[in-house]
């Protein structure tokens, strides 16, 4: 998959192709059914399935203070969507000056001059241009005018529970709320949280239960942190295969309330594993389940015997579940 980072970075004469826009945070199952009709479209016409998208959100940028925590990086976002069969994505370094472009110069100069755009795929609530001020009225009446197609994709949520939308807010919101299971139910893969492994306290090693500790610098961590508690998840290192980069883990979220802690923190306890030295790489962590909320105990000795139930049940649970945290049938 090609990546431009900026419109300058497009060939000249690019195209033709069939094109879908959006900040597709989480690259949820929603944004998969976008990008899956983008893929089939332009195979039926022998065009460059692509996707424009923004770096950084753009409320990171007009209102800082309204922005959402981010559920994925650029990095991960483009991966998840190249798995999505595209040919192609266009990363817009999102900036005021961009964010003044009326609807029109935004259309003519990304998909029409930029990207030979045959099709434009678009939800009922499409925005964008100056304010937002331009939506599916004006991207058909812009589609009329300089000769591309648009294909509206109707709402999308979930029948098996009656949810209005998949949407990166449900997303925010399940996690928010420590629902693992339902954020991977919309997300329709594991959400991750991805940071360089550094030192701690090394109080589990003194315990017997050695953590990979994630780093807390702003900047450093990628992917919005769920609700404190201990999860069951695992930790994957690079790509995540072959297999022995992927470890079943016991995951802790919080501050560490027996030892009065402060500073909130991801700390990952790699099941079985022994010897493993991660410092300084940069790992993912997965969450699968949460097992149960953070508690505060009277002591050492009744904090092992509940790490020693929780990493039991993450074990027992991790066996058959795949990456889209589903239990395997046989």
């Amino acid at each position: 998959m090609q990546r431009w980072e900026g419109l300058s970075a497009v060939e000249a004469g690019f195209g033709p192709s069939v094109v879908a826009i959006g900040n597709f945070d989480g690259v949820h199952r929603g944004h998969a059914a976008v990008l899956a009709r983008v893929v089939a479209t332009a195979r039926a016409r022998g065009a460059a399935a692509v996707a424009v998208t923004f770096d950084p959100h753009p409320l990171q940028v007009l209102d800082p203070d309204r922005a959402p925590g981010l559920l994925t990086g650029i990095d991960h976002r483009l991966e998840l969507m190249e798995a999505a069969g595209l040919d192609a994505v266009l990363v817009m370094p999102f900036t005021r000056e961009l964010a003044s472009w009326s609807p029109e110069r935004f259309v003519v100069d990304v998909f029409v001059r930029g990207l030979g755009a045959e099709v434009v795929v678009v939800g009922h609530d499409v925005r964008f241009g100056s304010r937002n001020s331009g939506d599916l009225g004006t991207m058909r009446e812009l589609g009329a005018r300089h000769g591309f197609e648009v294909a509206v994709l109707e709402d999308l949520g979930d029948p098996r529970d009656g949810s209005p939308r998949w949407s990166s807010t449900a997303v925010r919101d399940a996690l928010a709320a420590g629902d693992a299971e339902r954020a991977a139910a919309v997300l329709g893969h594991l959400h991750r949280v991805t940071a360089v492994v550094v030192h701690g306290d090394h109080r589990g090693r003194e315990l017997g239960y050695p953590t990979a500790n994630l780093s807390t610098v702003e900047g450093d961590t990628e992917g919005l942190v769920p609700a404190d508690g201990v999860y069951a998840g695992w930790v994957v290192l690079g790509e995540g295969t072959p297999e022995e980069d992927r470890m079943p883990s016991a995951i802790s979220v919080g501050t560490n309330p027996t030892f009065d802690g402060l500073g909130r923190r991801v700390e990952a306890y790699c099941i079985d594993r022994t010897g493993l030295d991660l410092y300084g790489e940069r790992v993912a962590v997965e969450f699968v389940r949460r097992l149960r909320p953070t508690l505060r105990f009277d002591g050492i000795d009744p904090l092992v015997v509940q790490m020693r139930r929780d990493v039991d049940e993450a074990r027992r649970l991790l066996t058959g579940v795949d990456r889209a945290g589903s239990a395997a049938r046989g």
